[in-house]
């Protein structure tokens, strides 16, 4: 685990904190063994059920003795920073929590370097062991004001859009030149994820390998998938909406074998841990956040590239509009739906990855999203991989804005409304074409 660097502090996340350094620790005490981090360890033991935790140093020097409080539900816990500096409240469920640091047990000499950001609402899910960051160092803002409130969030949402754009791409593509409703796409995006903590996680694997090597092997899932099951359907002339049943059943299937094979805990990439924050005005985002943002930006602006430049592209574009004529025309239908599949999956990998980064790796987390994939893909107009895109942008910095003004609980279902309002004045979505029905 690497120590922040002089001047910061950072809450870092690790895959195993202990249930022994219980959510009510009293205030001053120091754990014991059974705590969040035994010494000279620095790593936690596995927990059990959902946690939030994090570790407080300043200047490289773990910082003991500070009490955090977190709340939420009618639930209230407390615990203390040991000797190096890890604290850890076990909470009774998934839920919403809010994170208190009591600046008032900091060290003399040790302040928040931004007061405004304490508390911090969190979300945590079933299994997850929730990291929150607070940064100590001298800070430049006392009172944070709406519009810096506003441009954090839309700064977080545009990273959420990004990742969003790259798996919804990919399903756009598949249902623009096959008609199908593939909801085990949110699967591929999983995948990604735990096939990266496999190799980075669990093989030592560097994480910029890792993700390559993940690419590979998504895509290359995404293209025997398709040659083993669904073009044994398209041939047999299935119709479209018992292919959708089948991959609502092939979803079910693959995310609690995912459960089984990976357990329920949620985890972090080694690399991803003790990020440094980063601050460009009033926007703070760590380092692999905007690298993060930079691969999505490149990855889809070459998807663009290749579907408007080369003869793949071009030809894929020809059977979303008319796989028939495509055919007379001499384009191989079936072989560029295997190029899709393949590309789908690959972007749907590498957004697994990404987002792995961002939120920790789960065995659910392709799902959470599959719903926000939808939106974004049926916002920009169906069969559209530029509408996706755009559709991916507006939910993301929607999702994230909308806290603003409403609980974060209720950020995707704000989401959700806006797209019915959009769809009500233009049916087709943003970029989608009117057709004539009849």
């Amino acid at each position: 685990m690497g120590a922040a660097t002089a001047g910061t502090a950072a809450a870092l996340s690790t895959p195993a904190p202990t249930p022994a350094a219980t959510a009510e620790v009293a205030p001053g005490a120091t754990p014991g063994a059974g705590d969040p981090a035994a010494p000279g360890t620095g790593a936690p033991a596995e927990p059990e059920g959902e946690t939030v935790q994090g570790r407080l140093e300043f200047e490289d020097a773990p910082q003991e003795g500070v009490v955090v409080t977190v709340e939420g539900g009618g639930f209230s816990g407390e615990a203390t920073t040991d000797a190096e500096g890890a604290w850890v409240v076990d909470v009774p469920g998934p839920g919403s929590y809010t994170v208190t640091l009591d600046e008032e047990s900091l060290a003399e000499g040790v302040s928040l370097r931004n007061p405004d950001r304490n508390p911090i609402t969190t979300q945590v899910n079933g299994g997850q062991n929730k990291t929150v960051l607070f940064a100590l160092g001298e800070g430049s803002r006392q009172v944070a004001s709406d519009a810096d409130r506003a441009l954090q969030l839309a700064a977080e949402g545009l990273r959420f859009g990004l990742l969003i754009a790259l798996a919804a791409v990919g399903l756009s593509l598949i249902f623009g030149t096959t008609g199908l409703t593939n909801f085990a796409h949110g699967e591929l995006v999983t995948l990604g994820a735990l096939v990266a903590f496999l190799f980075h996680g669990t093989l030592g694997v560097p994480l910029w390998l890792a993700t390559l090597l993940t690419i590979v092997v998504c895509g290359l899932l995404g293209g025997v998938v398709d040659r083993g099951l669904w073009a044994p359907l398209r041939s047999r002339g299935t119709g479209l909406i018992a292919m959708m049943i089948v991959s609502i059943g092939l979803s079910l299937f693959v995310r609690y074998l995912y459960l089984y094979l990976f357990g329920g805990t949620t985890r972090s990439y080694p690399d991803a841990q003790g990020q440094e924050a980063v601050d460009l005005g009033p926007i703070t985002l760590s380092p692999l956040d905007y690298l993060s943002m930079l691969i999505a930006v490149v990855v889809l602006v070459a998807v663009g590239f290749a579907l408007l430049r080369t003869r793949i592209g071009k030809a894929t574009r020809a059977v979303a509009d008319n796989p028939a004529l495509a055919s007379a025309s001499g384009i191989d239908v079936e072989g560029v739906i295997r190029t899709v599949w393949i590309v789908g999956a690959a972007l749907a990998g590498l957004a697994g990855v990404l987002l792995g980064i961002a939120q920790q790796v789960n065995w659910q987390m392709g799902f959470q999203i599959l719903l926000l994939i939808f939106a974004a893909v049926t916002l920009g107009g169906l069969g559209t991989a530029f509408g996706a895109l755009v559709g991916s942008l507006v939910v993301g910095i929607f999702v994230q804005v909308s806290t603003l003004v409403i609980p974060a609980e209720l950020k995707n279902v704000a989401a959700l409304a806006v797209l019915i309002v959009i769809l009500l004045v233009r049916p087709q979505g943003i970029l989608g074409r009117r057709e004539r029905v009849g």
